[in-house]
């Protein structure tokens, strides 16, 4: 069954969603993440996907308090990305909090210090794979690389990789539908790796398509906070 993973995005300290990743399209859905991550535990969800937008566009994390909160005031499992760029950004995330780290840039950027990572702390580093038109997008999306996609994800599964978040960004926030097409030729060529599906979420049958596909977790923010997919509608899902 699919993992289900409500993103709870976070600017100043407050939960939005933004439009393909541009900041100057913000929407501010609650002032307060918790309530929004209480709410999702209330039902049963055990996963969120909690993103430090402001530590994207820093390079660093800001926003460890809300994740520190998150992770006094619920039981959920909490994979935390945005701003990771350092030793000492990794451990204020563990240390607030999270369960997992998304490693997204730094990957592209650093690889000896990925692979370090993933030598002492093994399947909590995720892979976060974006990517616009098959190459690997980093910088809070702002810049395209070379990089082939599929290549680049196999490249780290050799390295011990055991999960990767893929966002299509040219779907993120804009409930079009997930790239399922994309979603199947990664699990074609990498058949072991656990793959999580970002952007693009619309409605329910979105997730069925994706469960049916095999595809172990999905990320579902807009979605949710537009009243599309309703919270109830994810209870089979839950176990």
């Amino acid at each position: 069954m699919i993992k289900i993973i409500p993103a709870i995005d976070i600017i100043d300290g407050k939960c939005v969603r933004l439009t393909k990743g541009d900041y100057s399209q913000k929407i501010i859905y609650n002032e307060n993440p918790i309530e929004v991550a209480k709410e999702f535990e209330a039902i049963g969800i055990k996963h969120v996907h909690l993103v430090d937008l402001d530590g994207a566009k820093a390079k660093q994390i800001i926003n460890w308090n809300v994740l520190e909160s998150i992770s006094k005031e619920t039981n959920l499992i909490i994979d935390f990305g945005g701003g990771i760029r350092s030793k000492e950004d990794l451990r204020i995330a563990f240390e607030s909090g999270a369960s997992k780290i998304t490693a997204g840039s730094i990957a592209v950027k650093e690889k000896e210090t990925v692979t370090a990572w993933l030598d002492k702390y093994g399947d909590k580093i995720i892979l976060g794979a974006d990517t616009i038109n098959g190459k690997v997008s980093i910088n809070a999306w702002e810049v395209t690389t070379e990089l082939e996609l599929i290549d680049y994800i196999r490249g780290y599964w050799a390295l011990g990789i055991k999960s990767t978040i893929v966002t299509d960004i040219s779907r993120d926030g804009v409930l079009t539908g997930p790239a399922f097409d994309l979603y199947k030729n990664i699990k074609a060529e990498i058949p072991k790796i656990e793959l999580v599906a970002s952007g693009g979420v619309s409605k329910i049958e979105d997730v069925d398509k994706l469960n049916e596909q095999n595809i172990e977790g999905v990320i579902i923010g807009k979605a949710i906070y537009e009243g599309r997919i309703k919270l109830e509608e994810l209870k089979r899902f839950l176990c």
